[in-house]
């Protein structure tokens, strides 16, 4: 018998737009991708630019699944309904329509190249570190065990302003 693969949780985030429907839908295309199993949805967060040029509030969320096919093939997935979204990658940390960071894989310290988890900036970002939590309580860092829970970036306040919906298959 096949161990099913770990979990994975994925931070979505938008300040572009109507922000709400672009993450509702980038959550439909995410659970209909062969070789993703959509388990839950988190709370939908309002959170002002974190560094860089955005000027807009970000509404953040994250999902958790499993990916069949492996980290890159996951991060593959992203960027694909990141494009089909209207995403072009501009300037780092500027606003856009969806940004979509694989946060963290059960278990998994991964480094390319193109992808780090867990995300390498996780440990200090209330609007990705609530989401995830709301989806992974007891996620802790793969290496050191340290749970995200007890950090002093997920007890930042943050504002809740909806829950995202599981798609129905």
């Amino acid at each position: 018998m096949v161990a099913d693969p770990p979990l994975s949780v994925v931070g979505l985030g938008a300040s572009l737009g109507d922000r709400a429907n672009t993450i509702g839908t980038a959550v439909r295309l995410l659970a209909a991708w062969p070789g993703v199993e959509l388990r839950g949805c988190s709370r939908v967060y309002a959170s002002p630019p974190s560094g860089g040029v955005a000027g807009g509030d970000f509404l953040n969320a994250a999902v958790v699944l499993r990916c069949f096919a492996g980290p890159e093939a996951l991060l593959e997935a992203l960027r694909a309904v990141e494009h089909r979204m209207g995403r072009r990658h501009t300037r780092r940390w500027a606003d856009r329509v969806l940004d979509l960071d694989v946060l963290w894989i059960e278990g998994l310290e991964w480094s390319s190249p193109t992808l780090q988890v867990p995300h390498p900036r996780l440990h200090e970002r209330t609007f990705a570190l609530r989401p995830l939590l709301d989806v992974a309580p007891h996620a802790a860092h793969p290496a050191t065990g340290v749970r995200y829970a007890t950090l002093p970036a997920a007890a930042a306040p943050l504002a809740c302003v909806g829950v995202l919906a599981k798609p129905r298959r």
